[in-house]
């Protein structure tokens, strides 16, 4: 009977549980991560992971990959997670190589010489709006200004004194005498084909005086409108670089100043916001929203500009009004800020600059009315439901 009890053994097995085995997998895959960017850095430097592949890493992860993760401790979150694979899989990927399934140029990226100028990242897409038709400038011919076109002087100046006589209800509210926007051109003589005699080459889409320059009188008119006291200036970057000899990438450092000059003679001001033109072609940059043909608005947001965050959030809320009043009309809110570009747009000198793009080089006149004048419309909802909550706290404050 001794023999017997000393022999009798007890085997207890243990099975490993979902979530030791989730755990062991996600190690080995930081593990694989890990060594293939070092066998990547160390054979070739230039596919190293970059910077931008860690930038807003958090946002990129779906509500799925949390839940994924709370599935290990509560079953309840079980349900229905196989986006989540694919999810981490597309980000481990991104991590490792700087690829993204989704953006095909970062196959190309680093293997074509000057092709990162193009990197411009999509932060809130409009309707339409993908990695190949997003907005784009290009700087003109060095010969477009020698043999400047004839403009449609005449056509221009009917459209101006139609829209000055439009019957307008005057505002509910009104900044008074504060001019509390002031509205800049960095690239002065960015222009439109429509507004140009015979003219049909894009790249030749340039004009000293029948340029964007009007755009932003248009703006500045309806903002006046809805009572928002707006500056308009019209000062010629162009012909300050060509004073100076300096070529057209430096187009920032002559409009900076310009825009310092106003922030320190006017307290009042709250917003600059810089006009610019987009390159590509009508079917692009144009929307027909209720019967009526717009020209598309685009936002552009200095990924190196120290107020990059709060410049952000004032254009992906006029984005989102945008596409609840006028769906169609914003393209997106998208972000440069690659190698060799300026990257900040004078948007660091204050937390509440604006970039827009109004259409494209085939948009007329009346479209670009029609953008403008929603554009504002949007603009001054914003400006005044803030204006609101400040009042209102001001008068908490009080009591």
């Amino acid at each position: 009977m001794r023999n017997n009890r000393r022999n009798r053994q007890i085997v207890v097995a243990v099975n490993g549980g979902k979530a030791v085995k989730a755990i062991f997998l996600f190690i080995v895959s930081l593990i694989v991560i890990f060594v293939l960017s070092g066998v990547l850095t160390s054979l070739r430097p230039e596919l190293r992971p970059s910077s931008d592949s860690f930038y807003g890493i958090a946002e990129e992860l779906p509500g799925d990959v949390f839940a994924h993760l709370l599935r290990m401790e509560n079953h309840y979150f079980a349900s229905d997670l196989s986006q989540a694979d694919s999810s981490l899989s597309r980000l481990s990927l991104k991590l490792a190589t700087s690829i993204n399934l989704e953006d095909p140029r970062s196959f190309l990226g680093r293997e074509l010489p000057g092709f990162a100028q193009f990197d411009t990242e999509i932060l809130l897409a409009g309707q339409g709006t993908d990695y190949t038709n997003m907005p784009a400038e290009s700087p003109p011919p060095s010969k477009v200004m020698e043999e400047e076109r004839e403009a449609n002087l005449a056509e221009i100046e009917k459209q101006q004194t139609q829209s000055d006589n439009a019957q307008k209800d005057p505002p509910k509210q009104t900044t008074g005498d504060k001019k509390v926007v002031f509205i800049y051109h960095t690239h002065t003589t960015e222009s439109y084909l429509p507004l140009l005699k015979g003219e049909t080459d894009p790249d030749m889409a340039r004009h000293s005086k029948a340029n964007v320059t009007l755009v932003g009188d248009m703006f500045g008119k309806a903002l006046e409108s809805q009572g928002i006291g707006s500056t308009v200036n019209k000062t010629d970057i162009q012909a300050k670089l060509n004073k100076k000899g300096l070529n057209y990438a430096r187009s920032y450092d002559e409009s900076r100043p310009v825009v310092k000059d106003a922030l320190a003679s006017n307290k009042n001001l709250q917003y600059i916001i810089d006009i610019h033109r987009d390159s590509r072609r009508k079917k692009d940059t144009t929307a027909t929203i209720k019967g009526k043909s717009y020209a598309r608005v685009a936002f552009v947001v200095g990924k190196k500009s120290k107020n990059f965050e709060e410049n952000y959030k004032i254009a992906s809320e006029l984005h989102k009004l945008m596409e609840k009043k006028y769906p169609g009309l914003s393209t997106g809110v998208f972000s440069k800020g690659s190698p060799g570009d300026n990257g900040v747009y004078n948007q660091d000198l204050t937390d509440r600059a604006l970039l827009l793009e109004f259409g494209g080089v085939d948009n007329n006149l009346e479209e670009l009315q029609q953008a403008a004048d929603a554009a504002a419309d949007v603009f001054s909802e914003m400006y005044w439901d803030a204006e609101k909550v400040n009042a209102e706290s001001g008068e908490t404050k009080k009591q």
